[in-house]
């Protein structure tokens, strides 16, 4: 009868618990889902751009220089760019990695100088300001780069006699 007792107990304690961790879980979720950022637990966030790498890297130069991060180390690796930056007692590690010709996937890391302490919040602005800043390049690139692609100024439309329907 106690084992029922205790299981009954622990059930209802753990049960609040789970609901308090979904809600802060969604809620951490909510913020990663709408700008396609992706949270681990070790404080490690991903973005995958639709941009040629060399794109990627020159934003995130940009970003890092408007963010007054110092750059620490800039070196090409055998799928992309290992890059970091140093701020306030905090070292950055980003990795830039080609998934294709005009795919790239970015990783950011933030250490706080202290052991298993990961600065999630400054990895999570670097990858949005890149994405602020690669934006007016990439939608700049599809506009131009879509096969067919018609100037969007008006035209009258013409009869079949070639003599304008105005």
């Amino acid at each position: 009868m106690r084992s029922w007792l205790a299981m009954g107990i622990a059930c209802c304690l753990l049960s609040g618990c789970a609901a308090a961790g979904l809600t802060v879980a969604g809620a951490g979720a909510g913020v990663g889902m709408a700008t396609g950022v992706d949270h681990t637990l070790s404080g490690t966030v991903y973005k995958t751009f639709t941009a040629p790498i060399n794109q990627v890297r020159l934003a995130t130069l940009k970003t890092l220089d408007r963010m007054d991060m110092r750059l620490t180390r800039d070196e090409r690796t055998d799928t992309g760019w290992l890059m970091g930056a140093a701020a306030s007692q905090r070292s950055i590690e980003i990795e830039l990695e080609q998934l294709t010709g005009n795919t790239s996937r970015m990783r950011v890391t933030a250490d706080q100088g202290v052991p298993f302490f990961k600065d999630s919040a400054t990895a999570t602005e670097i990858v949005m300001q890149t994405a602020q800043t690669l934006e007016p390049q990439t939608t700049q690139k599809t506009q131009s780069s879509k096969p067919g692609a018609r100037p969007t100024a008006s035209v009258a439309p013409s009869d079949t006699q070639g003599r304008s329907a105005r």
